[in-house]
């Protein structure tokens, strides 16, 4: 269960607010330039030494961040506000992007992913941006970045002959392309509850229509404010991101663009598919009253029938002929015969 922080704290105070979490933190430093390529798993004091170097370009991703101590060791070494370190360990930011002085940049964006049981998860990426390196924290191991460390371990691509903005765009590309795959699983989703609810609706389509309906408005709410922070990336006038990586984060934004819109079409399917089970709740159960009612218009007159010839008169025409029994008979079969021919030509059966 999450935390929550005390009201009344000093700003910039370091208390992680997410779920408790006892695993250990992973760090994975990779430090490059167009012909070196460097990988470890530690933090040592000379990736923080290789920040004023501008020969190498150098990604720190942090997975985990309820050890404070490493957020307040890499805040304090790269003398990030306070801000900025209090916002990364409140695992429940809005994608937005900080300035908060020349010397860098801060990202937030949600990173989803389905788990092994379809069940949508969502977690907070904080991306720090600076002249010469690139901090990436997550809220737990596990991340959708591996095609980029490959591309990094390969040498593929211009990406090791760009600079840290390239790579945050290669981060933000990576994280947003992985939406298209979450959408592409819901739209399944969509139509498999679709096909449902025009065969044979039950009471747990709607469950299924209101699962639908909470992870559209999740992905929404993690999407819509990313386009501002791409739109604001393009357009950043520091020297942080390059003329030439403005029209990769551009094109970032478009796909962001189709995300939505795919977004607002699923919410109006959603929407038109739970009218449509009402619809055709009330269709189903109009069919049984109507054939309740036929049966009821059937039976009435017999029921009539043999209730004149039920009562207990001792004078009563017909009452001893010999003949009654079958004539009674004979009369409510008629009825009936006559009745079911009637529905029929009125089509209500």
């Amino acid at each position: 269960m999450a935390k929550h922080k005390k009201p009344g704290l000093a700003p910039g105070t370091l208390i992680y607010t997410g779920p408790k979490r006892e695993e250990p933190i992973e760090i994975h430093v990779f430090d490059y330039n167009e012909d070196t390529f460097l990988e470890s798993g530690e933090l040592t004091d000379d990736v923080f030494e290789r920040s004023q170097s501008p020969e190498t370009t150098t990604w720190v991703n942090i997975s985990g961040i309820h050890d404070v101590d490493i957020v307040r060791r890499i805040g304090d070494e790269l003398d990030l506000h306070k801000l900025v370190m209090e916002d990364i360990v409140h695992p429940t930011q809005r994608p937005k992007l900080e300035r908060y002085d020349d010397d860098s940049l801060y990202i937030v964006v949600k990173m989803l992913h389905y788990d092994a049981e379809e069940v949508l998860h969502q977690e907070q990426v904080s991306i720090v941006l600076t002249r010469t390196h690139v901090y990436s924290f997550q809220e737990q191991p596990g991340d959708v970045f591996e095609p980029v460390r490959n591309r990094l371990r390969a040498g593929k691509g211009i990406i090791r002959a760009m600079g840290p903005d390239y790579l945050a765009y290669a981060l933000l590309d990576t994280i947003v392309d992985h939406y298209f795959f979450v959408i592409e699983v819901m739209g399944e989703e969509i139509d498999d509850i679709e096909v449902e609810v025009l065969g044979n609706p039950t009471q747990s389509t709607v469950a299924r229509i209101n699962t639908a309906k909470r992870e559209v408005m999740t992905i929404r709410k993690s999407i819509w404010p990313l386009r501002e922070v791409l739109s604001a990336m393009s357009r950043d006038d520091s020297q942080l991101i390059q003329p030439q990586t403005e029209a990769y984060l551009r094109d970032v934004y478009d796909h962001t663009i189709q995300v939505v819109d795919m977004l607002e079409t699923y919410r109006d399917l959603l929407s038109g598919l739970n009218d449509l089970y009402l619809s055709s709740i009330s269709h189903k159960m109009n069919e049984i009253m109507k054939v309740l009612t036929i049966m009821g218009s059937i039976f009435i007159p017999l029921t009539f029938v043999a209730g004149i010839y039920g009562m207990n008169f001792d004078v009563m025409p017909e009452l001893h002929w010999k003949y009654g029994y079958f004539a009674a008979w004979g009369i409510m079969v008629s009825i009936g015969v006559v009745l079911l021919y009637y529905f029929r030509r009125k089509k209500w059966l």
